[in-house]
């Protein structure tokens, strides 16, 4: 992570970080721009794809292994989406959002997580409502300046290329579970 952010411009505290991380139940991402890198392809026939990282999902798959929920928050609308996160067994997936502080408050509602309790990664403007009401906001390397400015804490990489693994690695070490999730690969 290469930054920690309090309000626009200022600095979190590693101790507030580490109380912000700990308190952490669901991890919840943006798509396009932070699971992706934002690229859209798409072919002759209309059919969208998208480009995912292998080592993003690894860490959502860790995630979920360490007893931690996952959720999907996008704008758009798409099957690839529903492919991905099936492949993934992410629980909680809104597609569609016009407004991500009230899909965030339809997550809180599906999962009985509070708002405090959700560490949200995005990466630009629409992410703001919910980066403003979860208790540990992110994001990706290549997000906007004014996401940026909200972040508490902000990747060194950049959406679509190990973002996802990084804050999933950031988050686990600030819980102190980094070494227990490790131990399942080099016990």
């Amino acid at each position: 992570m290469t930054d920690h952010r309090e309000q626009p411009g200022q600095t979190w505290s590693e101790d507030r970080l580490n109380t912000a991380a700990g308190m952490v139940k669901l991890l919840a991402l943006d798509v396009d721009g932070v699971l992706t890198d934002g690229s859209i392809y798409i072919d002759h026939e209309g059919r969208e794809f998208k480009r995912y990282n292998v080592r993003d999902g690894f860490a959502i798959r860790l995630w979920e292994k360490m007893g931690f929920n996952c959720a999907i928050i996008t704008g758009r609308t798409s099957e690839s989406v529903l492919h991905r996160a099936a492949d993934l067994r992410i629980r909680y997936v809104i597609q569609g959002s016009k407004d991500k502080a009230s899909s965030l408050n339809e997550l809180c509602a599906a999962s009985g997580a509070k708002p405090e309790e959700i560490a949200y990664l995005g990466d630009d403007w629409p992410d703001l409502p919910a980066l403003r009401r979860v208790g540990l906001p992110m994001c990706v390397a290549d997000a906007s300046d004014d996401v940026k400015a909200r972040a508490a804490l902000i990747t060194a990489g950049r959406g679509g290329h190990g973002a996802v693994r990084e804050a999933v690695e950031e988050i686990l070490r600030r819980k102190g579970l980094l070494e227990k999730a490790l131990s399942f690969y080099d016990a």
